[in-house]
């Protein structure tokens, strides 16, 4: 079958590799669409592989061409979305309905064969069927909306809540779009890039600012503070801000991976002391039974028309463009959100 390999650092090849095999309880998808991730970005560009040669890909959809003879649930010609994560289901995080903490766990297109390529195998259980009303471009970006939507439920937060967005890029834009879908009021989006920043807007943001031309604390003295702070941006700076900003007895998730040491003046740390902030992280997207309610949610707000992901889409690519949305990505004038490759 034909794969985009990434053979080293900055490196890809199409090339013919031999088809996946499967067991009795797996399934053989030929994948339909695969979206690129930020963290596709650091494995080819710094090299953040567990090995060489590696097939990426880990955001996809496709069509069931083979079963197991011991799949009941999925069927040949079945179009569906798949969850990458493989856990081992039997450490003591598996066991306690925590999938995402597993402590062996694998991943298709990290620590195994990813989506970059016409065929993928997975076990039954990782598999959705894709309702009528859900195409398979869309189902690809079922798992980064799940991503969203697992950060937003690790907290509590009243009905028009006013809710703070760190970063607008993809991960930010579906965080708007599930608070919204939640029942969130006034969602305000901030970032450093007026291009995303209007997308924001167009797509259900109430506020937006750009950090770098609004003092955030001057802003949020005169203005009220968020009663939650979803931080995506994974900077540094605007980690800190996420608890500069919060209201008292607010909440703050943190979505985004740090890139470098996040270091809180003594003053900011006192926030969390007297304003009694509920501070939490977010992993992944995914619960008991696997793969979870977020991925059950993601694909029922899309086929409802209640969370539209089209407008996300920007540019569509072959294997053959090898590393050309990548480069894209990386490129500071890049204003989009997801890019696609088209398998079959």
């Amino acid at each position: 079958m034909k794969a985009l390999v990434l053979d080293s650092k900055e490196n890809f090849a199409v090339k013919e590799i031999e088809k996946p095999t499967f067991s009795e309880g797996q399934v053989l998808v030929r994948v339909s669409y695969v979206g690129v991730c930020g963290s596709d970005l650091a494995r080819y560009f710094e090299g953040k592989v567990h090995n060489y040669p590696v097939v990426l890909g880990h955001e996809f959809s496709g069509v069931v061409e083979q079963v197991g003879p011991h799949v009941r649930a999925v069927k040949e010609g079945d179009r569906v979305a798949v969850a990458p994560l493989v856990p081992c289901g039997v450490c003591e995080n598996c066991e306690r309905g925590k999938p995402a903490l597993c402590d062996q766990y694998s991943f298709v297109g990290s620590r195994q064969q990813g989506a970059m390529a016409e065929y993928v195998a997975v076990d039954e259980k990782n598999v959705l069927v894709l309702p009528d009303e859900v195409s398979n471009e869309e189902a690809a970006l079922i798992e980064p909306l799940t991503v969203a939507i697992h950060g937003i439920e690790r907290i509590q937060f009243s009905a028009g809540a006013h809710v703070v967005v760190f970063g607008a890029g993809t991960i930010g834009i579906m965080t708007l779009l599930a608070l919204k879908a939640r029942g969130a009021g006034n969602v305000t989006v901030i970032d450093i890039n007026d291009e995303k920043l209007e997308r924001a807007r167009g797509l259900g943001a109430s506020t937006i600012i750009n950090s770098l031309k609004t003092d955030l604390n001057e802003y949020f003295s005169l203005n009220p503070k968020p009663e939650a702070v979803i931080e995506t941006a994974g900077v540094s700076q605007t980690q800190v801000q996420s608890v500069e900003i919060v209201e008292k007895l607010g909440k703050v998730v943190y979505v985004g991976t740090a890139t470098r040491d996040v270091v809180f003046p003594a003053k900011v740390f006192e926030r969390i002391l007297r304003g009694e902030i509920e501070i939490t992280g977010s992993w992944m997207s995914y619960s008991a039974p696997f793969p979870g309610f977020e991925w059950r949610a993601a694909l029922q707000y899309i086929k409802e028309g209640v969370i539209n992901v089209k407008p996300l889409i920007n540019e569509v690519y072959r294997l053959e463009d090898k590393e050309a949305p990548f480069v894209k990505m990386r490129d500071p004038q890049n204003h989009s959100i997801k890019f696609l490759y088209e398998i079959g």
